[in-house]
């Protein structure tokens, strides 16, 4: 490493520590924090997040960089050097145009807004909610007005979470996606309907879902004294270090398999974090490169493999031996159609993957309306109901199903939604190039082997950090650019088999 680099390096260490001191106090208000400790918690990530803030965007932070970007001017794109450099200047322009006022206000509406969320969410109350969101779609506004944009305002709010990609590419993305699944979806709505009653008719304890879902989280290859699974209103998944890493999960009694993939999507999450390298710690390419290449991770594994013939032929018996009460007299074809069933459903999380990406259409939408002012907050409720009957031919009975399900809104994360989908594109065009590469792969997911895709994947994206955006990535190490094509061709293969199509 070279001495300027070096410098640069050192000097970030600090705030990306404050970033990480915040994750935390993040992290324990959704999973420890007693209700009256809000306003508290408010103003000490207010407080970490505008030190962080001005560290990051200091004199001392511009003079090391100019220095840093002259030393690895000459260096190839995907040397360590020149990508962390790269990518510091891509995030200290974003971070300078912000107001540090602003990153306090956000950090403060933010808390708030969770807390307000969880209860209004519990009431089904939006009207509790809705100057939260109010607070947080202007702050949204302003900063994308702060980042500035050429085509659309949503575009600098999709590009924090997704450098690399606009607004008009991922609607154009979507289109072809939309395109290809109607078809399927309504050939599966002619067919005989599913029954999941073996699930939804039942009681699965909880505490023996959770040891099921500690047993699945080892078998992939999360490492526990790396991190820990705990329980949260909305699933999520933390880092603060590749030696930190946490995920929670959702646990309901008739509901099992909610808890089963929601472990494994945070696992996947997970896995991601827990093999980015080492030496990348407390610098900017520590982490995830991008949230679709995140997503695709989560996504992978939740569905290609989680979701997989060759997944359950392996932990059927074993589920079945967690529950022998409900499961004891039901057979492995009748477990896995269920498993699989696809239904238009309220909620996202609990989706199957063919209309999965019909709630991310949904949200994406909204959100652009909301941000270029086209939608007021108040017709939000009205404007969600009549989507999900356009997508999905269902209305959510009241607001707890519909527009206050997700979690997002309230941690002002708008932008974020596309990048599900996104992922859902890279899972399927990675899964393919995994299976090019390794014939017999699924026939070790039969045995309970999944090291050979963790090390795969390693290899692939892990080991990269945040060194490149998931086009690059993509273009790297597949030779090709996000396409709808791979997860159309997986979803016909799959469900024409599964419904007999």
């Amino acid at each position: 490493m070279g001495e300027k680099v070096a410098q640069l390096k050192a000097h970030l260490a600090q705030p990306i520590d404050l970033q990480h001191a915040a994750g935390l106090l993040s992290w324990d208000q959704e999973v420890n924090m007693p209700e009256k400790g809000v306003n508290a918690r408010a103003e000490q990530l207010s407080t970490l997040s505008s030190l962080a803030h001005k560290m990051i965007i200091s004199d001392e932070t511009a003079r090391l960089l100019e220095a840093a970007e002259e030393e690895v001017a000459d260096l190839d794109y995907d040397n360590d050097d020149a990508s962390l450099v790269r990518v510091t200047r891509r995030e200290f322009d974003k971070y300078a145009k912000i107001p540090n006022a602003l990153v306090i206000r956000e950090a403060r509406a933010r808390s708030k807004s969770l807390m307000t969320w969880r209860k209004a969410r519990e009431n089904d109350d939006f009207e509790s909610f809705k100057p939260h969101l109010a607070e947080i779609v202007d702050i949204a506004r302003e900063k994308a007005e702060h980042l500035g944009y050429e085509d659309h305002p949503y575009d600098p709010l999709l590009q924090s979470y997704e450098p690399g990609m606009t607004t008009a590419q991922v609607a154009a993305l979507f289109k072809d996606l939309k395109e290809g699944l109607l078809p399927i979806v309504q050939k599966i709505a002619e067919q005989p309907e599913v029954d999941d009653g073996l699930f939804s008719e039942q009681v699965y304890p909880k505490e023996r879902q959770w040891e099921f879902t500690m047993l699945l989280l080892r078998d992939i290859g999360y490492d526990f004294d790396r991190g820990r699974q705990d329980k949260a209103t909305h699933p999520f998944t933390i880092h603060f270090s590749p030696t930190d890493v946490r995920v929670t999960t959702r646990l309901l009694e008739n509901r099992p398999q909610s808890s089963i993939f929601s472990s494994v999507h945070e696992g996947g999450h997970a896995l991601y974090e827990q093999g980015i390298p080492l030496k990348f710690m407390r610098t900017t390419l520590a982490g995830g490169a991008t949230l679709a290449l995140h997503e695709s991770q989560s996504r992978l594994w939740e569905n290609q493999v989680g979701r997989g013939l060759p997944f359950w032929t392996h932990y059927y018996p074993i589920l079945r031996a967690f529950f022998p009460e409900q499961l004891g007299n039901v057979g492995f074809e009748e477990v896995y159609r269920a498993i699989n069933k696809v239904e238009p459903s309220f909620i996202r999380v609990e989706a199957d993957e063919v209309t999965y990406n019909f709630h991310i259409f949904i949200r994406f939408e909204l959100e652009k309306m909301l941000v270029t002012g086209d939608l007021a907050i108040e017709d939000v409720p009205d404007a969600w109901n009549a989507r999900y009957e356009e997508y999905l031919g269902i209305t959510p009975p009241n607001d707890a199903l519909g527009c206050m399900q997700d979690i997002h809104w309230a941690q002002s994360m708008i932008g974020y939604f596309p990048t599900y989908a996104l992922g859902n594109l890279i899972s399927a065009q990675l899964y393919d190039k995994v299976q090019e590469d390794i014939p017999d792969i699924e026939e070790g997911f039969v045995r309970g082997e999944f090291a050979p895709l963790l090390n795969w994947l390693r290899d692939k994206v892990h080991k990269h950090g945040s060194k490149f955006t998931a086009p690059e990535l993509l273009q790297r190490e597949l030779d090709q650019e996000i396409s709808a094509d791979a997860l159309l061709a997986y979803m016909q293969e799959k469900y024409t088999k599964i419904y007999d199509l």
